[in-house]
């Protein structure tokens, strides 16, 4: 799997949400890991980068949305939730990032050294560094069973997470090593959906090795 990230000279996070253009129609997270739900969620992904950060925004149209993590770091995978897991530093393709942002824009971050083995969590006060926009602004309990559309957006700092790996900013033909996923765990239309898929009986994301490639341009 290969998505090719364009570069843009406007740091207006408000920008990406927008109706995708011809040339990046974005990427759809569509591979069911585990028992398939009831309900599949649509989620797709449009990435951007300028040379300061860069830009993630995901939109799902969902259904039995809940959402209940208000604590920065929380457990947040267990609500309705999309993730971002990237390698910027090809020389060590499994030491990552996991980036985890419920509907309500609560966040988790790690860098993980060894993968379900060894990770450092990423203080608050870094990742409040990273801008983050929600459609949905509202603590979801009970959940949501009808449908509903909602939207985060992202603006990474490159400068925050060089704290952590060490990588060359991006320019173009860059690579970095990534996966997306859609998630909910505590609901009842559990789900594990990833945009590059993984051989793997139970659904894990931890799994580096199957990463898809980002390709700056």
């Amino acid at each position: 799997m290969i998505y090719n990230i364009l570069h843009t000279k406007d740091s207006f996070l408000s920008q990406i949400d927008k109706d995708f253009s011809d040339s990046d129609k974005g990427l759809e997270i569509s591979h069911v890991m585990g028992q398939f739900p009831n309900y599949k969620p649509n989620t797709t992904v449009r990435v951007l980068y300028t040379n300061e950060h860069i830009y993630v925004f995901f939109r799902v149209r969902d259904r039995f949305v809940r959402c209940i993590e208000t604590c920065t770091n929380g457990k947040v995978w267990e609500d309705s939730c999309v993730e971002f897991f990237f390698a910027p530093n090809l020389k060590y393709p499994k030491q990552y990032f996991n980036l985890e942002i419920n509907c309500k824009g609560t966040a988790l971050l790690h860098y993980n050294l060894i993968a379900r083995k060894e990770f450092l969590t990423v203080p608050k006060d870094e990742i409040n560094q990273i801008e983050i926009i929600s459609s949905f602004a509202n603590i979801a309990e009970p959940e949501i069973k009808t449908a509903v559309t909602w939207s985060i957006s992202c603006k990474i700092p490159f400068t925050m997470l060089k704290k952590y790996s060490y990588f060359d900013i991006p320019k173009k033909n860059t690579e970095w090593r990534a996966n997306f996923y859609k998630t909910a765990s505590n609901n009842s239309n559990p789900h594990y959906i990833s945009w590059s898929k993984i051989e793997s009986e139970k659904p894990d994301f931890h799994r580096p090795e199957f990463f898809g490639t980002l390709k700056f341009c």
